[in-house]
């Protein structure tokens, strides 16, 4: 453990170093990064861009260090279940890393040891500290921040500063919990699924120190039940291709502009060609939320160099110019059934619309001076 210090102590030196001199910021999508679930991190601490996401082979996570969006450094492994404190056992997914007053926690999802009645999924939330974006993070508590009484995963956080609460939002996982609607009586008579699934998202408040949460979670975005809803049919992709007997609303990202929460979510099977993003809007953290009229704000979208398919599971990164980047996971030709990390930007209108322009396959300047 000294020597592994040791080496990313001298890496981070090298790498600021290199980087020193002022850098001209420059996405060029895909990111050559093999993440799903991006979360991407830009650190007061020393100006430097990290990015987390899901590996597919590793019981924890690792992340990528960058200075100009472009140029990315392999940092290792920031975090693993090799600790005396871990309460995950597997399926470690959806980081993400929050910087307040001079620590950092990566908050994440992972099936949960303590499984008495053998659950196929397990998964709980859990959060963990370090003193660097790169870790080591160390779990807090030695099991799940709190136990709903079912799977959840997709952890996500918005700081209310000015009302001095936190928010912890996440999604219901679809295990068994089937539900009756237009779309899945519809399946059922076509001979295609008995049930469908669903996935929810839920919003909560937690403690300050994030050792649980504030009275109860509250049910803010489901699938629509009605085949006639203008959110059915883009919601439905997943069902209606005959692709999965589950519909998902997970993925949740929660951001403020003006006196309006927009909360980000994505629809359909993660590893299928119909995964998508739409938002919702709030005057209050804990919703009622509305879905836009405008869904998808991005799904999948030929280019140039080939289909980008599968985009979903986004965040959003604000600039000190305040220019939005909507990091999400992708696939393409060329990558196959690997998740890759795209950006764009993401705009709210006058009128409070938002849109993503993307996805593409091309370079975006990314301003790094304030207007």
């Amino acid at each position: 453990m000294k020597n592994l210090v040791l080496f990313s102590a001298l890496v981070l030196f090298l790498f600021a170093c290199k980087t020193n001199q002022k850098t001209e910021l420059q996405v060029i999508n895909p990111l050559q990064l093999p993440f799903g679930d991006p979360f991407l991190l830009h650190s007061s601490e020393d100006e430097t861009f990290y990015m987390y996401g899901t590996s597919e082979d590793l019981n924890g996570f690792k992340t990528y260090a960058s200075k100009d969006l472009n140029n990315w450094v392999d940092m290792g492994i920031v975090y693993d279940n090799n600790q005396d404190s871990a309460w995950g056992i597997n399926c470690f997914w959806a980081p993400e890393v929050y910087e307040r007053e001079g620590k950092f926690y990566l908050w994440y999802s992972a099936n949960w040891k303590h499984n008495p009645t053998n659950e196929g999924e397990n998964f709980r939330i859990g959060v963990a500290v370090a003193d660097s974006p790169t870790g080591p993070f160390k779990d807090m508590h030695a099991r799940p921040i709190f136990d709903p009484g079912y799977p959840i995963i997709d952890a996500n956080l918005y700081f209310d500063d000015e009302a001095d609460k936190v928010y912890l939002y996440y999604s219901r996982c679809c295990y068994k919990n089937p539900v009756q609607s237009e779309i899945s009586d519809w399946a059922k008579t076509k001979g295609w699924f008995d049930e469908i699934e669903e996935s929810w998202i839920y919003g909560v408040e937690i403690k300050p120190d994030f050792s649980g949460v504030v009275g109860q979670p509250q049910l803010l975005l489901q699938p629509p039940s009605k085949m006639n809803d203008s959110q059915s049919e883009w919601e439905s992709r997943s069902v209606t291709s005959r692709e999965v007997n589950r519909r998902w609303n997970e993925g949740s990202f929660l951001f403020k502009e003006n006196n309006t929460y927009y909360m980000m979510y994505s629809a359909n099977f993660f590893g299928g060609q119909n995964y998508a993003v739409g938002y919702a809007t709030s005057n209050h953290p804990l919703g009622p939320f509305e879905k836009a009229s405008s869904n998808p704000v991005l799904q999948s979208k030929e280019g140039t160099a080939g289909l980008v398919t599968g985009t979903g599971h986004n965040m959003v990164l604000t600039m000190p110019n305040k220019q939005r980047l909507c990091v999400y996971h992708g696939r393409t030709e060329s990558t196959g059934h690997q998740r890759i990390v795209f950006i764009n930007e993401l705009h709210v209108s006058k009128d409070g619309r938002l849109t993503v322009e993307g996805p593409t396959l091309d370079k975006m300047p990314v301003p790094s001076e304030k207007k």
